[in-house]
């Protein structure tokens, strides 16, 4: 019988000292599919993930406009198109359409409010209120591998904004792969002397490319935001769940507002508002649900070692 803590282990060394290295996590720990499954459900109630979800919700809603504000910062730098435009063309495609507007619309305003702090204190104190959704997820990912933080506020504070910025430049990466990356496809086939069969396998490739930079996101989060550093995995079962999850998450939620929700009946003015909490709930969810998955394998295979 599989018993579960009650509470958080006061030992936050478990994961980082009882792990093999070697041992692949696709073997999920020496767990079936179905055991793992069962595992990861108890952990679900037992971690009260459904609650930690909505409160990470919660949370993501005050620091996504610091962090829009910050990312629009960095983005004044970069030479070319408005990305910011860009970026928020691509947030449309995955959010409902009125959880979009609202998001488009607020930003427009703190941008024309703060326009001339932007360069100075104004991009600190975003990147301060960003980096506050950091600090919320790696708390949540602290219950999720039954880890106590014993870390200083200022050195968690620090390593939440490092994150910030990494995903900052995940996201620029991301957009100049995009923006400019029908013209270095270009550029290279020029240069490699290659056909327009090279253009073509390009811009096909842009695509991956922009999955690959979702999937070191989510494990730098997994690796680096949980108070004891985990054994760095190249790609993990977890890693993959989470952004599954959240990719199909998005697209049901907006499928369904599409075709068979009206929350503008129900909520009023403040339908997108709702929707944009409702895709932070689940993005949550998917998340925590990820580090779940990772956490039972890591203790099956410690179980396994002992």
């Amino acid at each position: 019988m599989y018993h579960w803590a009650a509470t958080v282990n006061p030992d936050p060394r478990r994961f980082a000292e009882e792990r093999c290295p070697s041992v692949s996590p696709w073997r999920l720990g020496g767990l079936s599919p179905a055991t793992l499954a069962r595992r990861v459900y108890g952990a679900l109630w037992a971690h009260d993930l459904f609650d930690r979800a909505a409160s990470l919700s919660y949370y993501f809603l005050f620091a996504l406009f610091p962090a829009l504000l910050f990312l629009t910062a960095i983005l004044g730098l970069v030479p070319g198109p408005r990305l910011m435009d860009q970026l928020l063309g691509y947030i449309e495609r995955v959010l409902p359409a009125d959880a979009a507007s609202v998001l488009a619309k607020t930003l427009g305003e703190i941008i024309k409010g703060a326009r001339r702090s932007l360069v100075s204190l104004g991009v600190l104190g975003a990147l301060w209120g960003a980096s506050s959704g950091m600090v919320s997820i790696s708390n949540a990912l602290n219950v999720a591998f039954e880890m106590h933080d014993t870390r200083t506020w200022w050195r968690h504070r620090l390593e939440a904004i490092a994150l910030t910025v990494g995903f900052s430049l995940l996201t620029i990466v991301a957009l100049l792969l995009f923006v400019f990356g029908e013209r270095i496809g270009d550029g290279v086939a020029q240069w490699l002397g290659v056909g327009a069969a090279f253009t073509r396998t390009w811009k096909v490739a842009r695509w991956p490319g922009l999955i690959l930079c979702a999937l070191v996101g989510i494990m730098l989060v997994y690796q680096l935001a949980p108070a004891t550093r985990q054994h760095w995995r190249r790609l993990t079962p977890g890693t993959i769940f989470a952004l599954a999850g959240w990719l199909a998450a998005s697209y049901t939620l907006r499928a369904y507002v599409r075709y068979f929700g009206n929350y503008n009946a129900t909520y009023g003015s403040i339908g997108g508002v709702i929707l944009l909490m409702l895709w932070f709930y689940l993005s949550s969810l998917a998340l925590l649900l990820g580090a779940e998955i990772n956490s039972q394998i890591r203790r099956a295979e410690s179980d396994a070692l002992q």
